[in-house]
């Protein structure tokens, strides 16, 4: 056989490098080569003889998985695996170490095999496969072994104890009956799920293939302990122990021991637990069975390879399974007409034999695949695109599915269940008068292919006017009018068909409000023209019995004189068709008085209030007048004493003998008046006459009054803002008196309308 002669050399320099940085960096060199590995597996196949019968040539294959998105070493380039052979007193023996360079890297998707699931962002598996011939391997009694070992796990791992310190080890043995009948290896044919739904069945098929057709036998078995990152017991923190990082292949002879499992709750034949438990079939490698924790998971998978009955080989592959809550991401649906709570999805055509279905299925981005079937007849009908036109061969009801990712565990199916209704068509008729308003006669003329018609909607100028088939409808309003039939079958079909109609024919009735009007001269009348249909696109003229007219639709008039009045009226439509009418006598107009008075004095004052007022009315026989402060009087010519200041609004309303009132106004201001005067001396001896000095008039009206008295030094000895009240004589009228002579006088005030007075006087005083 061909051995590898460099192996100790590299051995050696891999060993110190790797004890160095364990001494300087240990900090760094743990996180460096921690939880990452997530599974590996190792097979053989027999190249056939080698250089003489008694020796074989194998191609080795190993796969190792690791967790591209934690913070872990990248996979080993090269490879350390070790061969021993194995003595037929049961010890091992080391013989040589292979350095294997892996071939690229490769991503695998964690959805390929649930393409609707949410993956979390921190799942991300890489593939690297090394691959080396052994040629010339000796044909012995006993087992070869082959074993690549490396650290470390997840952290994370739930059903094994201190998953952060216990590594891996990938490999497999080549027994004397599979050298001796130069036996392959089977090999896996498919990468186990790497995101797991908790809840939901797993049922995965973990079957192999063998080349030379011998039986296989599955089973759960428990992963083999590698290397972890505590170091040898003899030489600690040493990465190349059997229990460091990266163990030294000629140091670590098999046999290895397995991971140890979270008791009772896990085992290598339970590694999931689940309810049922997650077991796998030993015949067809079917993993079954719900998880129901989530997290990561540990698995080991052992195919047994038997030829007449006797084992002959025998492979293992682990491998860390993720088990996750998983939200359903993808449902199929339609766009219908009704849905039920079972899913089925209802839709109908009337007329048409072709639909357009419109998917509204949902999240697209995990839609991979779309199916619709149809079922006509005997045959399926099958298209693939997300919206699809088909058209049916008849009317008549068809079933059908619309499914997404068929055949995966992202599926979902709406159920289809299409009608095809004959063709339904709205029509109408109608009749109608053109020049005289009346009613306008609809005939219903729809037809369709289903046994009937059941319903009716007709909208005329805009109102739901009739639910009847055939109606009769008057409009109020002249115009273009728009008419609407909907029409609904027994199928569900509906129609619906527009007309326009000009509708301007002349009044049947000229109608008017009021029917007779009485009034008094002068009088204005409002004639409110009621007549149906006109609008301002018809001619009207008016002639009001006084050499008066108009055109406007509801005109004002106004009668000067007394009189009794006939009036006319002619509609002409824009079509030229008229109406006419007279009243005759239509409008009695009775005489009435002319109101007008007089009154003296014509400014009356608070101290002059009596007023006098005078009639000067025509044609009155009685009068009736209103004086401002809710008094009154029904005499011709009454007299009247107001109470108080200010402005009063008078009315009087003259009687004709017809009935017939008029009236007259006018405003009287009853002005206020104010008198002040200062007298120019007094003698403050307390004898009670003229002992203060004030001033006299008439005051009450008064505002903002102010007096002030001054000595010949400028000295203020008085000063007082109520005009009823003076000066004493005494300083500030409380202390000392002041002595005899004149004293300057001012005085302020504001009048009841505003005017502002300004007084200025001596005071003499006397004592």
């Amino acid at each position: 056989m061909t051995l590898n002669t460099s192996h100790t050399f590299q051995i050696a320099k891999h060993g110190l490098f790797a004890i160095l940085l364990a001494v300087l960096l240990p900090s760094f060199f743990h996180d460096l080569s921690a939880r990452h590995i997530i599974g590996g597996e190792m097979t053989y196949e027999c190249l056939g003889q080698g250089s003489t019968p008694d020796l074989r040539n194998y191609l080795i294959t190993m796969k190792v998985y690791r967790d591209c998105s934690s913070n872990g070493a990248e996979f080993d380039d090269p490879a350390e695996i070790g061969l021993y052979q194995q003595a037929t007193s049961g010890l091992w023996s080391f013989i040589d170490v292979y350095n294997v360079n892996h071939n690229p890297v490769i991503g695998i998707d964690p959805s390929r095999d649930n393409p609707c699931l949410i993956i979390p962002p921190d799942v991300c598996v890489e593939e690297a496969v090394y691959e080396f011939e052994l040629t010339d391997l000796p044909v012995i009694d006993g087992d070869y072994r082959l074993a690549y070992r490396r650290c470390c796990r997840n952290n994370t791992i739930a059903n094994i104890i201190e998953p952060e310190s216990s590594g891996a080890t990938f490999g497999v043995n080549l027994t004397s009956l599979a050298q001796q009948e130069c036996n392959s290896s089977p090999t896996f044919d498919d990468f186990p799920p790497i995101v797991i739904c908790a809840g939901e069945d797993i049922d995965f098929d973990h079957a192999a293939s063998d080349v030379d057709g011998d039986q296989l036998v599955y089973e759960f078995c428990a992963p083999q302990l590698g290397g972890g990152n505590r170091g040898s017991f003899d030489m600690p923190g040493d990465p190349r122990a059997c229990d460091g990082i990266t163990p030294d292949p000629a140091r670590c002879l098999p046999t290895y021991p397995p991971v140890n499992y979270v008791v009772p709750t896990y085992s290598p034949t339970a590694p999931m637990a689940g309810d049922p438990v997650v077991d796998i079939n030993p015949a067809t490698g079917l993993i079954s069975g719900v998880p129901e924790i989530t997290g990561q998971f540990v698995v080991g998978v052992c195919v047994r390879e038997f030829r007449a009955g006797v084992e002959i080989s025998r492979i293992q592959r682990d491998f860390q399974f993720n088990v996750a809550i998983c939200e359903p991401t993808v449902v199929a649906a339609i766009s219908a007409d009704t849905v039920t709570s079972t899913r089925v999805f209802s839709l109908s055509s009337c007329g048409s034999a072709t639909i357009d279905f419109e998917n509204l299925s949902g999240n697209t981005a995990f839609i991979r695949e779309y199916l619709w079937e149809f079922y006509v007849d005997s045959d399926t009908l099958t298209r693939s695109e997300r919206n699809i036109s088909f058209t049916f061969p008849d009317t008549g009801n068809y079933r059908g599915i619309m499914a997404v990712n068929p055949g995966t565990d992202c599926a979902d199916t709406a159920i289809l269940d299409i009608n095809i209704f004959p063709e339904i068509t709205a029509a109408f008729d109608f009749d109608y008068d053109t020049c005289v308003a009346g009613p306008v006669s609809f005939t219903d003329l729809s037809t369709t292919g289903a046994p009937r018609i059941e319903s009716w909607r007709w909208t005329l100028d805009d109102t739901l006017a009739s639910t009847e088939q055939d109606p009769i409808y008057t409009f109020e309003t002249p115009g273009l009018k728009d008419l609407r039939l909907a029409v609904v079958d027994n199928n569900g079909c509906a129609d619906d068909t527009v007309a326009t109609i000009l509708y301007q024919p002349a009044p049947a009735l000229v109608v008017l409000n009021p029917d007779r009007f009485v009034g008094c001269a002068p009088g204005s009348i409002f004639f409110d023209n009621l007549s149906t249909p006109i609008d301002s696109t018809y001619d009207i003229m008016w002639t009001f019995g006084d050499g008066g007219t108009s055109d406007e639709i509801s005109p004002t008039h106004f009668y000067e004189d007394p009189g009794v009045y006939t009036i006319t009226v002619d509609i002409t439509s824009p079509i030229g068709c008229t109406a006419s009418a007279e009243f005759v006598d239509f409008i009695r107009v009775l005489p009435g008085p002319i109101a007008a008075f007089t009154f003296d004095p014509l400014n009356p004052t608070r101290f002059a209030s009596f007023v006098q007022f005078t009639d000067l009315s025509q044609d009155a026989v009685s009068w009736q007048w209103l004086f401002g402060d809710e008094s009154a009087s029904f005499e011709q010519n009454p007299s009247y004493t107001f109470q108080d200041t200010g402005v009063q609004e008078i009315i009087l309303i003259a009687a004709h003998p017809s009935g017939c009132t008029d009236s007259a106004r006018a405003i009287i201001d009853i002005q206020p008046v104010v008198t002040y005067f200062l007298p120019n001396a007094f003698t403050p001896n307390n004898d009670g006459l003229n002992d203060t000095y004030k001033g006299t008039g008439a005051v009450e009206d008064l505002v903002s009054f102010r007096m002030t008295v001054w000595n010949r030094w400028g000295e203020l000895i008085y000063e007082g803002t109520d005009p009823l009240q003076g000066w004493n004589g005494r300083k500030r009228n409380v202390g000392e008196d002041s002595p005899p002579g004149v004293y300057s006088v001012f005085v302020e005030y504001t009048e009841p309308r505003g005017k502002q007075v300004v007084l200025e006087s001596v005071a003499t005083l006397i004592r």
